[in-house]
């Protein structure tokens, strides 16, 4: 019986280091910069659902629910936090796996946000869950190659501390700069132009999902030591993919609230 624990443990264990995405600085500035976007009506129908609560600590529910012993979120809602496309393969080209990946949540959650049938929790819910997946989604290695558990196999040292190559890109880049969510996204938010805006407001899931597995086939480094120039070549993609997470979850947000 012990023995059974312990191998569970271990499985749920695995499968829980899968579902990690953008730290909790990333989502934030993703939640934060999409409210800058949103519409006057998608903007009532959000603080209709979340009393005294933004999109940005909005975003970060998701994960920190992780630790409510519960089946739903040991090991139901796993799964929902990311994609896995095959080098040389598309996502259509790939079926979703029987336990659901990000882009069946997604439908799944936009279906009980709109449903009248959902009650007022459902819909928080769903509100959570959509601004969560729509950024975890914009984090390269969440359109993993299904072979290293979205670089979390990759084992490495950043600036000299051991860590994995997911963990890079979910918060080592972004922590390291030593900034808060609000320093994150007043930069970022600046730099937006009205151009990229209107040109980032794809609300289509499997084109963020292709922007991001070319993008995660030149992450994979040389060396398994990273540091400085690790981060110079590549702290400009994390930057765009936050500024592009947030124009798309207000983009998906407004196009569904309407």
């Amino acid at each position: 019986m012990k023995l059974n624990k312990l191998i569970i443990g271990v499985l749920v264990a695995v499968m829980s280091f899968q579902a990690l995405s953008w730290g909790q600085v990333g989502h934030r500035v993703t939640g934060a910069i999409a409210e800058q976007y949103l519409t006057p009506e998608a903007q009532r129908a959000i603080d209709r659902l979340l009393i005294n609560e933004d999109l940005a600590e909005a975003s970060t529910y998701a994960d920190e629910m992780k630790a409510n012993p519960s089946e739903f979120w040991k090991k139901t809602a796993n799964p929902w936090h990311y994609v896995n496309v095959f080098d040389g393969k598309t996502y259509s080209d790939v079926a979703p796996p029987p336990e659901g990946n990000a882009v069946t949540a997604l439908e799944m959650f936009s279906k009980q946000l709109k449903s009248k049938q959902s009650s007022f929790a459902e819909k928080q819910l769903a509100l959570r869950f959509i601004v969560h997946i729509i950024g975890d989604l914009h984090q390269p290695f969440h359109a993993g190659n299904g072979k290293d558990r979205g670089g979390n196999d990759v084992k490495l040292k950043f600036f000299w501390e051991d860590s994995n190559l997911h963990r890079v890109w979910d918060s080592g880049l972004i922590e390291r700069q030593k900034l808060s969510y609000t320093e994150w996204t007043k930069i970022l938010s600046r730099k937006i132009s009205e151009q990229q805006a209107n040109e980032w407001m794809e609300v289509d899931p499997k084109v963020w999902i292709a922007e991001s597995k070319k993008l995660r086939a030149n992450l994979y480094p040389d060396s398994d030591t990273l540091s400085w120039d690790y981060q110079y070549q590549n702290l400009p993609i994390v930057k765009e993919r936050l500024q592009m997470g947030g124009v798309r979850i207000a983009a998906f947000l407004n196009a569904l609230l309407k």
